[in-house]
C-alpha cells in the first residue's frame, strides 16, 4: 500500500514523502496515528503542490542567505580583552564575544552558528566563520586588541 508521510518516521522517510509499506504497518500503525494518509490521487496533488512550494521556500532562504553571506563579509568587529604582563589572554574569545561585537552593530547572529578559526592567543587579527545557512558560510574579520 501507497502511503504519503505526514510526519518524519524513523527508517522508513521524512514528512512528505511517498513511500509503499504493508497493508498491515498502514491501516494499524501510520493511519490511526496520523503519521501517513492514503496515496490516493487526491491526495497526491496536494503533497505535489506541497513540495512544490517548499522548493520555493528553500530556495528563497538560500537565496537571502546568499545576500546575508556576501554583507557578512565586509564586516569586521574590533573585541578588547584583558592582556597580562607576558602578553598572554586573561580568559578567551569566544563565538559568544563575537556575537556580542556584532550586536553592537546592529547584526543579530546566534553565537552558536560562529566558529573562531584556530586559538586565539593574545591581540591580533583572526577570522571568524558563520553558519549562514546549513550549506552556506561566510568569514568575517575579529581585531582583538588589549583594552
Amino acid at each position: 500500500m501507497k502511503v504519503i508521510l505526514q510526519q518524519d518516521v524513523k527508517k522508513l522517510g521524512k514528512k512528505g514523502e511517498i513511500v509503499e509499506v504493508s497493508e498491515g504497518y498502514g491501516r494499524n500503525f501510520l493511519l490511526p496515528r496520523k503519521a501517513a494518509v492514503l496515496a490516493n490521487a487526491e491526495n497526491m496533488n496536494v503533497a505535489k503542490a506541497q513540495a512544490g512550494s517548499k522548493a520555493r521556500k528553500e530556495a528563497m532562504a538560500t537565496d537571502e542567505a546568499k545576500l546575508m553571506a556576501a554583507q557578512l563579509e565586509k564586516v569586521s568587529v574590533t573585541i578588547p580583552v584583558k592582556i597580562g604582563e607576558n602578553g598572554k589572554l586573561f580568559g578567551s574569545v569566544t563565538g559568544k564575544d563575537v556575537a556580542d561585537a556584532l550586536k553592537k552593530e546592529k547584526i543579530d547572529i546566534d553565537r552558536r552558528k560562529i566558529t573562531i578559526k584556530g586559538d586565539v592567543t593574545g591581540v591580533g587579527e583572526y577570522e571568524a566563520v558563520i553558519k549562514v545557512h546549513p550549506s552556506i558560510t561566510s568569514t568575517i574579520k575579529v581585531n582583538v586588541v588589549a583594552g
